[in-house]
């Protein structure tokens, strides 16, 4: 979720955590993917944290040439040159996996390579800001205005031309949970992939349909959801699953992978799942592609599991299936809550996505600007399995790429290259977005979107989160829990007698060592501050409505 804007500083400043699987970090650095012939010469943009510029000193610099190299010839040798020597130490990884792997391995090798080529391949800023067009009226549909769909034999038939596909590669450390972000509980002890399969066994009930469940995995969650899912085996479910790509981390200076055998249990911190971007190649590698293809499906929808809104949305499925799009990205509008995600813009005459890392640092205003760049990528998209599949065979997928930096524990710095699934929208002849309702984006990022779907905000019907009728405001509040005692889901949990009732609330800002009795109610704007040393009881049943709390309270037991 993109950061909150306006709301009263937290205590510390918390230190940069992994982007979310696939997510621009604000760090990164988004080049365009576009493969060079080798008579091109590349301007490469800057590739430190910062988006610092190449010098003629750097390893990037020495490598990939500067305006005072002696020849262009020199520099497309030494591009070259890196890339054989990518090849060798890929031949020389591939070797030490075992013949169960090897065929796998290689060919995410060959998509790794394919990356690493355009990577060092590329020609200057993704996006030229004078070269974006105003989007044509017909851009992005009105959510409201699409046909009801409600036949029931009508809805049985779309639905049994549906693949459900959820990303559900990440971990959630980020919420000091070990496994599966998919895992956590996150409402009456169900957790998203709980809720998922509740949802779809519902409308597979409900009109005798045969909707599949298929999880795209990671090399970090794919075990542990094997054995989770063995529960739902007596639910009117099919459940597939199928791996994103293994890719290794390169070194910063050397641009080498730092992997030393195949192995991930050898040096889990030498690979990298490499973004949902991967999404296309993998699902194809996989065979699944074929496969539904094959049995009559003819779309799939995907979104991140851990948006609790992304729900099967029938007038969507109708619109892709009727009106005949290959891809359909589902926008909603921005708040100030949201002004680094993804917009759509017209550019070269195709509907692409843009995002904050794209965007040159003079504009990055106008691209926060809610009025010139009023909505934002969900993440939840519909494509056409047979468009998804030609785009595959014919190598037509060009996605921007992410140069992700991080640094080890060990201190080493190393590059990951991802790509994000939205940026293959510009690939796809008929594309369009749809503007959706904000209850369509629910995503649990942090504890603070924990507190809003577990509180009596939402009611549960069948899977899915219902804002609740007495709600007198569509949005949701403002949530800011600090990091030192709130950002582990044990931790949070531990201090809530009970959760509060936030029916009223507008925007909550809580701050060190907090604690909340059974009953609390909170309303309008509160805030609450424990500086060092102090601790914050709320009592049982209190109300709260526009008040700021600081200084010490404590409730003793006697």
């Amino acid at each position: 979720m993109a950061e909150q804007q306006g709301t009263p500083k937290m205590e510390g400043t918390p230190p940069p955590t992994a982007p979310q699987r696939g997510d621009v970090a604000p760090g990164s650095v988004v080049k365009e993917a576009v493969p060079q012939s080798p008579q091109t010469t590349p301007i490469m943009p800057g590739m430190g944290n910062k988006g610092t510029q190449v010098t003629p000193t750097s390893p990037r610099g020495r490598l990939f040439g500067h305006q005072r190299t002696p020849s262009m010839e020199f520099k497309e040798l030494t591009k070259k040159d890196a890339q054989i020597s990518l090849a060798q130490e890929l031949e020389k990884l591939a070797r030490t996996s075992n013949m169960a792997e090897k065929e796998m391995m290689e060919k995410n090798f060959e998509g790794f390579q394919r990356l690493f080529s355009k990577f060092i391949n590329e020609t200057g800023p993704s996006v030229h800001w004078d070269k974006i067009e105003r989007l044509p009226k017909d851009a992005i549909k009105n959510y409201n205005d699409l046909p009801s769909v409600t036949d029931k034999a009508q809805v049985k038939e779309l639905l049994n031309q549906l693949v459900v596909i959820k990303l559900n590669g990440g971990l959630g450390t980020s919420m000091g949970c070990s496994g599966p972000k998919s895992v956590i509980p996150v409402r009456n002890d169900l957790t998203f992939l709980d809720l998922t399969v509740q949802q779809i066994e519902y409308l597979n009930k409900t009109y005798d349909a045969d909707v599949p469940l298929v999880l795209m995995n990671s090399f970090n969650t794919d075990e542990e959801t094997m054995k989770i899912i063995r529960k739902y085996s007596g639910f009117k479910v099919t459940i597939r699953t199928f791996n994103q790509s293994r890719f290794p981390r390169i070194n910063k200076e050397s641009l080498m992978p730092i992997a030393k055998s195949c192995r991930p249990e050898d040096d889990m911190e030498a690979w990298y799942p490499p973004g949902h971007g991967d999404f296309y190649q993998s699902f194809s590698n996989s065979g699944l592609l074929d496969e539904f293809i094959q049995i009559g499906k003819k779309v799939c929808f995907i979104s991140n599991i851990d948006n609790l809104g992304a729900t099967v949305d029938l007038n969507i499925l109708g619109q892709c299936l009727t009106e005949g799009y290959d891809f359909i990205m589902e926008v909603t509008e921005k708040t100030r809550a949201d002004v680094k995600g993804g917009t759509l813009i017209n550019y070269g005459g195709k509907l692409r996505l843009l995002e904050v890392a794209q965007v040159p640092k003079e504009h990055e205003e106008d691209f926060k600007s809610v009025k010139k760049f009023n909505v934002f990528n969900t993440n939840n998209l519909w494509m056409k399995l047979e468009t998804v599949q030609q785009n595959v065979q014919e190598g037509t997928l060009d996605m921007e790429i992410i140069v992700n930096p991080k640094s080890l524990d060990n201190g080493l710095n190393v590059y990951q290259l991802e790509t994000a699934v939205g940026a293959a929208m510009k690939c796809f002849d008929n594309a369009v977005g749809i503007n959706v309702p904000r209850a369509r984006f629910l995503p649990v990022k942090k504890t603070s979107d924990l507190l809003l779907v577990m509180s009596n905000l939402y009611s549960l019907d069948h899977g899915s989160l219902i804002m609740s009728p007495k709600r007198m405001f569509p949005s949701t509040p403002l949530v800011k829990l600090g990091d030192n005692h709130f950002k582990k889901v044990n931790a949070f949990l531990g201090r809530f007698g009970s959760i509060p009732d936030m029916l009223e609330l507008d925007h909550i800002t809580v701050s060190g060592d907090v604690t909340f009795g059974r009953g609390v109610s909170l309303r309008g704007t509160v805030i609450i501050i424990a500086n060092h040393g102090d601790r914050i009881d709320i009592p049982a049943g209190a109300i709260l409505e526009n008040k700021i709390v600081s200084g010490n309270l404590r409730i003793l037991d006697h």
